[in-house]
């Protein structure tokens, strides 16, 4: 039996060790984690030297070009040695968030112009800074600028993030034109608007030559995702519908049109004040897709990346290339700047449109995961960031590195859409006798909201049937069943129950969200041919909701964080809040410090006040989708922590 990267019990003689392996191995092994396969190494930065890093890019010779949020820029030769240089080009520009090389210059984006940057004399200093394309700023903070990325014809995109309102604060506005916008830019000055919706397009990226970009949950948006940006499309976000009445605008939707669709909630109370538009519970919604009934030009995400599962706020996008990261060449990584983290992506193409699956890849970096580059060696540059944003790392800035060990984690390699069900295929043989049970599959779906909330719970959830299993004969795939596939759902397919066939191992990451925009032709698997057999137990019956009355008689007895961490993960609480300390969100002892009722934490769950924690860049969204047993249980641990 192969040792490789297990992680035996201390203490064991080797002789012991021996005996046990041949009789029971799986007793003295632990199933191995991302940190087993992918390392975090640190790049040592000159002292003093602050790193908020808003674009990197590495340079023909293997140098890495960092841009600062603070205006700087640095040039880092021997990146990936022990003892890297840094030298600072250039400094006080406006807020870099994007770098890339190109025929011997940089060009960054600041607030409000694409630059070219240029060392004419070779002296190791920029001495030539030259202004690409401009474009118009009203001064708000949130007028964040992107970019830019390098298209195959050597043109730019760049996106602008909106501002928002004065009295409405919590509303996106595109105050000048382009705001809310990608543009188009050519290297000679020229600009053509390419599309609209964007709220905060901070990751964008070029995949087999077409423009991609990440958005950020909040008002109208409400989850992240990965969106495939066409030229006159419209992706979500209504601010900046205003300019499409301009004569070089490719989108021809108005604000009006697509407020006759769907109400933006323009309130007022007694005393003229605006009134913030909350989630409302059991009303009749819309969702994006709905819109696109109405307007072709909408574009829905081609894989969503669910809000406080795969990050809250997404960040660069960027391929694997072939030869590194091992099995998952040409599929995508993506950033999360909230929790500090990289997601991996899988896209495929039905009926001419992206869609695909969503995993996790590795969590853990010291700060909000912003930029990222591939090193000359196969590793990863990750860019940090943390001011202002807030983030799970605990350090406000940062440079770091991914490296892959040469090892095959047991993952699931692709999950491709098929007629009646999903193929899954793994990057080791699994188990057959795991595999072929339908008990090891569990599969939902869901979809969110299009409204203009900050954010939106998950709705229309249904748990799907798995009705049959066919393992290929390498173990090397299995095809799935699914009654009740739905078009534009996210569908998480959860192998819990799947084992290596060496080792009997767990997967790495076991659940997967898989975007169904389309349902593909074709054959699909005859019932025959198919594992049917399931060791489930029969389902137990749901609890009741508890009255009101139930919900008031508090139990005596706060539950264990043993008991209430499992709710926490199911409830994505985890991923924006710690026990002990200020993550995305406070931490669940400050939460403590506010002596809340059981009752208002319940309500605060369910509708969250961004007044009640100011000074957190994130709002929370709401979750009216926590069963109410399950919230007061929350509340009641939380409570316990004062």
């Amino acid at each position: 039996m192969k040792l490789n990267y297990k992680r035996l019990t201390t203490g064991i003689a080797a002789g012991m060790l021996m005996i046990t392996t041949a009789i029971q191995p799986v007793l003295a092994q632990e199933s191995p984690k991302e940190e087993d396969f992918f390392r975090i190494a640190r790049i040592s930065s000159p002292e003093g030297t602050l790193l908020e890093v808003g674009g990197l890019c590495t340079l023909p010779n293997g140098d890495l070009g960092i841009a600062t949020r603070r205006g700087d820029i640095f040039i880092v030769e021997n990146p990936t040695s022990r003892q890297p240089y840094f030298r600072k080009v250039a400094s006080g520009l406006h807020e870099v968030l994007g770098l890339v090389w190109k025929d011997g210059s940089l060009y960054c984006a600041q607030r409000g112009e694409l630059t070219k940057l240029t060392d004419t004399n070779m002296d190791g200093k920029i001495d030539r800074f030259e202004t690409v394309y401009s474009w118009p700023l009203s001064g708000h903070y949130h007028e964040y600028s992107f970019g830019p990325v390098i298209a195959p014809d050597g043109s730019f995109f760049v996106s602008g993030n909106v501002a928002f309102g004065d009295e409405e604060w919590w509303r996106g506005e595109s105050r000048v034109p382009w705001r809310g916008w990608m543009m188009h830019i050519t290297p000679d000055g020229k600009m053509e608007p390419w599309a609209t919706g964007f709220r905060s397009p901070c990751g964008l990226g070029i995949i087999d030559g077409e423009l991609f970009y990440t958005e950020n949950q909040g008002d109208w948006m409400g989850s992240g995702g990965l969106v495939h940006v066409k030229k006159g499309s419209f992706v979500g976000h209504p601010a900046g519908l205003r300019w499409t009445n301009l004569p070089n605008s490719p989108v021809k939707l108005t604000t009006e049109q697509l407020y006759s669709k769907v109400d933006p909630r323009f309130r007022r109370d007694a005393n003229n004040r605006a009134i913030k538009p909350e989630n409302v519970e059991n009303e009749k919604f819309v969702t994006l897709f709905d819109m696109k009934q109405y307007f072709p030009e909408v574009q829905v995400p081609a894989v969503w990346l669910p809000h406080g599962v795969l990050g809250v706020s997404n960040a660069q996008v960027v391929s694997i290339p072939e030869g590194v990261f091992g099995p998952f060449a040409k599929q995508v990584l993506v950033g999360d700047q909230g929790q500090s983290k990289i997601m991996r992506v899988f896209l495929e193409k039905v009926n001419g449109e992206y869609q695909g699956a969503a995993w996790d890849f590795r969590s853990g970096f010291q700060s909000g995961v912003l930029r990222l580059a591939w090193a000359k060696d196969g590793s990863l540059f990750v860019g940090e960031t943390n001011r202002g944003w807030g983030s799970a790392g605990d350090a406000n800035q940062g440079l770091q590195r991914l490296v892959w060990n040469n090892r095959v984690p047991f993952e699931m390699r692709t999950v491709s859409a098929r007629p009646d069900g999903f193929e899954i295929t793994f990057t080791q043989p699994v188990d057959k006798k795991y595999a072929e049970d339908l008990a090891a599959y569990q599969v939902e779906s869901f979809i969110y909201k299009y409204h203009p909330v900050y954010g939106s719970p998950t709705v229309n959830t249904e748990k799907l049937t798995v009705k049959g299993v066919k393992v290929a004969a390498d173990g090397m795939s299995a095809r799935i069943i699914v009654n009740g596939l739905r078009r534009y759902y996210i569908h998480k397919v959860s192998l819990n129950g799947i084992r290596s066939q060496e080792g009997s191992y767990s997967l790495v990451h076991p659940d997967v969200y898989y975007t169904l925009n389309n349902i593909p032709e074709g054959a699909s698997l005859a019932m025959s041919e198919v594992s049917t057999k399931s060791s489930a137990k029969a389902p137990v019956a749901e609890p009741k909701t508890p009255t009101k009355a139930a919900a008031k008689a508090e139990p005596a007895k706060a539950p264990t964080f043993a008991q209430i961490q499992p709710l926490l993960n199911k409830y994505t609480c985890s991923s924006c809040h710690n026990a002990e300390k200020k993550q995305v969100g406070p931490g669940f002892k400050e939460v403590a410090k506010r002596n809340y009722s059981v009752a208002k934490i319940l309500a605060l769950i369910k509708n969250p006040k961004p007044e009640n924690w100011p000074g957190y860049a994130t709002p929370m969204p709401p979750f009216p989708q926590v069963p109410q047993a399950d919230a007061t249980k929350i509340a009641l641990w939380i409570n316990s922590l004062k």
